[in-house]
């Protein structure tokens, strides 16, 4: 008699949750003698491990039931008709300013040349898909407590040439996106949110990543939910999922999922290019695309992930307003990170600026919190065009970049993630004071 497979599966996945609940359960714990704060992590649970085997069990290694799952799961998170997953969230950036270059937006589509308004203060993988289709980069100043695009400065560098706004909502803190969105209405340009570290965040009560045309998500282990690699593109335009489906998958112009055949129900009548008619509609590209497609088990951790998304967002906001509370009291040194009105963030760290006349440097503070274990980043690649991998390089700055500059000298960030727990957020606070005492 043939064993009874569904029975088994349900074996394993009970001895895999039973070794998950006896290895800790995903969460850091805290060793008062070698203190350590990560900035970010990864928290999981059996849940989590048990879908992932549930995924390796079917052996089904590209897109497939855990993958369209996943991106339902995350369009209905966001309020909009699409969602696009892929193997990075940089991936994601790629193919969302990829698609407004692509031939089915007609006449519309960015063309190289075309000017594209961005922030200074920024990631390389926000900044490199504008250089990457052959756009012109158009760098604008940030303010200094929120860290994000300002947003007058933006509306001052559109010119005729600008055909479209790239712009990240900084460590989670919401830019002024529907500001910005209608300003993008009103001269015919594309609005992209690069959402990576926000998501859950609010503006105006509504999700950020549904104010412009296309958003992006970035499921890195650091990030608010994770696939452990892996990245999603958001849009409510039926052409746009088309045009980001398509660069994600070779550049081609079939919309078959992976597995079917003749979705179109015309495989073999179609005449494209200088192509013959009836050329298999699998093999016509009408992108210059890429391969950028996340597997069923990265897809399979999302949707076990993404239940757990509203309890991972309370912890970050409890760990953000303990720092602010906390470091409120040496405002003498340190500049409060604040958001705009109407703004709920989810936080992706908490940022730390130093004044100006403060009495030591932005570094002095850093290496002593590194040096007592709690662990700080730089805010990313501060005023970007300062990088060496830009010199040279073909853009345009609108204006001062005084702000960008303040911040690449003064600020950093330390972690908010739901792996800090009571008592690894009150030793950061007391290195952050016997810093200070000195003074």
């Amino acid at each position: 008699m043939a064993p009874d497979l569904e029975a088994l599966k349900k074996e394993i996945l009970a001895k895999v949750a039973l070794f998950q609940r006896t290895r800790a359960n995903g969460w850091p714990s805290f060793d008062k003698a070698k203190p350590q704060v990560p900035v970010s992590g990864k928290v999981f649970d059996e849940e989590d491990l048990c879908s992932l085997v549930d995924a390796s069990l079917d052996f089904w290694l590209t897109t497939g039931r855990f993958h369209d799952q996943f991106e339902s799961g995350l369009a209905a998170r966001f309020g909009l008709k699409h969602a696009c997953m892929v193997n990075s969230g940089s991936s994601a950036n790629l193919v969302a300013v990829s698609a407004l270059t692509s031939r089915f937006l007609g006449d519309s589509r960015l063309k190289k040349g075309d000017e594209v308004i961005t922030t200074a203060m920024s990631f390389p993988t926000t900044v490199n898909p504008i250089f990457q289709n052959g756009l012109v980069p158009v760098f604008v100043d940030v303010d200094i407590e929120t860290g994000n695009v300002d947003a007058s400065k933006a509306e001052k560098a559109i010119t005729k040439k600008t055909r479209a706004m790239v712009l990240t909502h900084t460590l989670g803190n919401p830019f002024d996106a529907e500001r910005l969105s209608k300003a993008c209405k009103e001269n015919n340009m594309f609005l992209v949110e690069d959402c990576c570290d926000a998501f859950g965040s609010l503006l105006n009560g509504k999700p950020v990543g549904s104010f412009g045309d296309i958003a992006t998500l970035s499921f890195y282990p650091a990030h608010h939910i994770t696939t452990g690699e892996g990245g999603a593109v958001l849009t409510n335009s039926d052409l746009l999922k088309r045009a980001a489906e398509s660069f994600r998958d070779w550049g081609r112009d079939c919309w078959c999922k992976t597995g079917c055949n003749n979705t179109c129900g015309k495989r073999f009548g179609w005449k494209m290019g200088g192509l013959p008619y009836g050329y298999d509609h699998k093999y016509i590209y009408s992108n210059i695309g890429y391969n950028l497609k996340a597997t069923d088990m990265q897809a399979a951790i999302g949707v076990s992930q993404l239940k757990k998304a509203d309890e991972f967002i309370r912890l970050r906001k409890e760990n953000f307003n303990f720092y602010l509370n906390n470091l409120k009291k040496h405002g003498r040194f340190l500049r409060m990170p604040s958001s705009l009105p109407g703004t709920d963030p989810s936080p992706f760290g908490f940022t730390v600026i130093v004044k100006g006349d403060a009495p030591f440097k932005r570094n002095d503070l850093v290496t002593h919190l590194e040096s007592m274990g709690v662990h700080t980043r730089m805010l990313f690649g501060g005023n970007i065009v300062r990088q060496p991998a830009y010199q040279g390089e073909n853009y345009r700055v609108a204006g001062e970049l005084a702000n960008s500059d303040y911040l690449l000298e003064n600020a950093f960030w330390i972690g908010v993630y739901p792996g800090i727990s009571q008592e690894m957020r009150e030793y950061a606070a007391s290195a952050f004071d016997s810093f200070f005492s000195k003074f």
